[in-house]
């Protein structure tokens, strides 16, 4: 079965949606499950399809809300304020400052678990003397946060 987890490591945004978008289409043009005369337009998703179609519609929820949120982070560090910035989200600035307030407090607590988001091979190779690109590159200081 496919996981949100394991299909992040194998698609971007893009071709995540280009895959729903795929299944999607199949799942809607497929006749219902009766027997008829006539050939079936589209093939009904497998349960392996279906719950991967599932998985992706996670997938891209996520990834869009990370998106959102590196958008916020770009929109502020251009000068836009918080009205302006509820304004574009369909929102008010309350609203959208406590929800990027939120993913920040998110971020904060994946850097002080560095071993959420690895898999248990990534870990026993950084263990063991590995490390991936990019490892020693030290925090990085989000604009929001600085002079806060």
């Amino acid at each position: 079965m496919s996981t949100p987890d394991e299909l992040e490591r194998q698609h971007t945004l893009q071709t995540a949606v280009a895959r729903y978008d795929t299944l999607r289409t199949r799942d809607t043009l497929a006749p219902p499950a009766l027997a008829g005369d006539e050939p079936p337009a589209a093939v009904p998703l497998s349960k392996e399809e279906a719950l991967e179609m599932l998985a992706l519609g996670e997938l891209i929820a996520r990834k869009a809300g990370y998106g959102r949120q590196l958008g916020v982070r770009s929109a502020r560090s251009a000068g836009a304020s918080w009205s302006q910035i509820g304004a574009a989200l369909g929102t008010t600035k309350q609203s959208a400052w406590e929800a990027h307030n939120r993913w920040l407090g998110e971020q904060d607590a994946e850097v002080a678990r560095p071993w959420a988001s690895t898999t248990e091979d990534e870990r026993r190779a950084t263990e063991h003397g590995g490390h991936s690109a990019g490892a020693d590159d030290g925090p990085t200081l989000d604009a929001d946060r600085v002079g806060a």
